[in-house]
């Protein structure tokens, strides 16, 4: 009895193996249908996404290849990877409407222009302006320039002249950009270019010339400055209107020494001057004397009207007026004299 009882209890047991077995089997069998289904719907979903993607790509390649080809028949180069990026900008802003269009559209003033760059290479067309302008996102970037007219002051410059006279000299220089997109991609900074050359220059045209041109001949020397000036910013797109010099300040000394100088020579005219003056005043003076010799009236009214004038002003002078014709008498009576005694 016992033997069988026992038999029994392992036929049960391994009846419950049995259907554990058969159950996780049946789990199993479920998880794995369940994932399968998964991995379809997974599949499924992302089927849009992936089309979605490849339209987007594609589309950008085309866009990209279109601008690209129009930038190319316009002079411009562009590799695959510009063509791509130009057209995933374009995607980007047709994709965010309305909002890229205040990134985009761009304005700047009647006096300025705008040098656009797109992946770093210059955009076909010159400078943009004045007024709106467009850029695509993440691949342009603008530079603004100002065409207005720029004064610059020349510092004092020290200068050897021609004839070795140590003088200081200052300067006005009136320029401008007259080409924005040379000035931009041609010379780092045109602006500080211009006010260093503009110093040189002004030594070295001072430099070839003595004192005296210095100082007498200022106009031809902006002349030359500003031809010299404009020459060589021309790569530049600067265009150099109007060249002054403002002063020219020599040493103390050699002021003294001028002054000593040109007062000498005023002196030795004033000189001149009045030894010719004397010189008629002589030739009037013996005229008149042969005018009164051959009228002895005549002195007798000069005598008078030279009374007129010394009574007219007044002075405490006491003038006893005495006859011409009493010293006339006195003058044939020793006469007489004379003749007799001889």
């Amino acid at each position: 009895m016992e033997e069988g009882v026992e038999c029994l209890w392992v036929i049960a047991i391994k009846k419950e193996k049995k259907k554990k077995k058969s159950k996780k089997k049946k789990e199993e069998e479920k998880k794995k249908k369940k994932k399968k289904k998964m991995k379809v719907s997974v599949n499924t979903a992302a089927y849009p996404l992936k089309f979605a993607i490849l339209f987007v790509v594609s589309l950008s390649t085309i866009i990209g290849y279109v601008v690209a080809d129009a930038d190319e028949s316009e002079g411009g180069d562009s590799g695959l990877c510009g063509k791509i990026l130009t057209g995933l900008s374009w995607v980007l802003v047709v994709c965010t409407l309305p909002f890229s269009l205040f990134v985009c559209f761009k304005v700047v003033q009647e006096y300025e222009r705008a040098v656009i760059f797109r992946l770093g290479r210059l955009v076909s067309g010159g400078a943009k302006g004045p007024g709106i302008f467009f850029i695509l996102p993440c691949i342009d970037n603008y530079a603004r320039v100002d065409l207005r007219t720029r004064t610059y002051d020349v510092p004092p410059q020290e200068v050897l002249t021609k004839d070795s006279v140590t003088v200081s000299v200052d300067a006005v220089v009136y320029y401008r950009v007259s080409n924005a997109t040379i000035s931009v991609a041609n010379v780092a900074n045109a602006h500080h270019s211009t006010r260093l050359l503009a110093q040189t220059t002004l030594r070295n045209v001072l430099g070839t010339r003595p004192l005296h041109e210095i100082l007498s001949e200022r106009e031809a020397i902006s002349n030359t400055m500003q031809s010299n000036l404009d020459d060589a910013t021309e790569a530049w797109g600067i265009k150099v209107e109007r060249v002054e010099i403002k002063d020219v300040r020599l040493p103390i000394q050699l002021q003294r020494a001028m002054a000593a100088e040109a007062e000498a020579a005023r002196e030795a005219r004033a000189k001149v001057i009045a030894a010719e003056g004397e010189q008629k005043a002589s030739r009037a003076l013996r005229e008149a004397s042969e005018v009164i010799a051959d009228s002895p009236a005549a002195l007798q009214l000069r005598y008078l009207q030279t009374l007129n004038t010394i009574s007219a002003e007044k002075n405490s002078t006491i003038v006893f007026p005495l006859p011409i014709d009493m010293m006339t008498y006195f003058m044939k009576a020793s006469q007489l004299k004379a003749a007799r005694t001889s």
